[in-house]
């Protein structure tokens, strides 16, 4: 009798075993643990993320990332300038130094941009699209026009392009540059050699305002 109940109970384990395996055959389906493992393998975590899309800017490449328009500040007018002048003025110094240009070319702007307009983006009636264009005033002069009066007839650019501050300022440096003794030159006649104006001896005048204006800017 014992026997025969010792035996039962090896036949039913037996039948047990065999009855889960046959449950528990491989299917095609992903087992659910390892897609949750395979999604954090392949994916990072949501800290990385927010890491990964921060600019990434190589080291000793001396850039640095670009601050917000909304957290910069006007720069302060110096006196007798009012903020509008300023702000041209900024525009000067910092397309020169986007192009890594010297203090001395950018005194030379400066310099030219107070004769020609006293730092202002002028419009002028003779050429009537100028007038469409965001303007500080305006001055009847040929068919001058912007901080530094160039003239669209004598190639320095459209009348759109002109009536940019920052366009006309790198039109002025390249021109400036192409002066092969501009540096050797004194400040006032460099900016003569680029402008040709009537009145060659005028830039001079403005020497110690432009020299307190970048003081202040740089």
């Amino acid at each position: 009798m014992s026997l025969l109940i010792a035996m039962s109970v090896v036949v039913a384990a037996v039948a047990g075993i065999i009855f889960v395996s046959g449950a528990d055959q491989p299917t095609t389906e992903p087992v659910a643990i390892d897609a949750a493992l395979q999604r954090r393998t392949s994916a990072p975590a949501r800290g990385e993320e927010r890491a990964l899309s921060a600019p990434v800017i190589p080291s000793g490449s001396g850039a640095v990332p670009t601050p917000s328009l909304t957290s910069s500040r006007p720069p302060q007018p110096v006196t007798g300038l009012n903020q509008t002048q300023m702000n041209n003025a900024a525009v000067i110094v910092q397309v020169a130094q986007e192009r890594g240009l010297p203090r001395r070319a950018m005194l030379v702007a400066m310099m030219t941009g107070l004769q020609e307009s006293s730092l202002r983006n002028l419009a002028n009636p003779s050429v009537p699209d100028s007038l469409d264009r965001p303007n500080e005033g305006s001055a009847d002069n040929f068919d001058s026009i912007g901080v530094f009066q160039q003239r669209p007839s004598q190639g320095w650019g459209t009348v759109a392009q002109l009536m940019n501050p920052r366009y006309a300022a790198g039109a002025f440096y390249e021109r400036l540059f192409k002066v092969s003794d501009w540096e050797s030159k004194s400040l006032g006649a460099a900016a003569q050699a680029v402008q040709r104006s009537a009145e060659p001896d005028a830039y001079a005048d403005h020497e110690n305002r432009a020299t307190k204006i970048l003081d202040a800017l740089l």
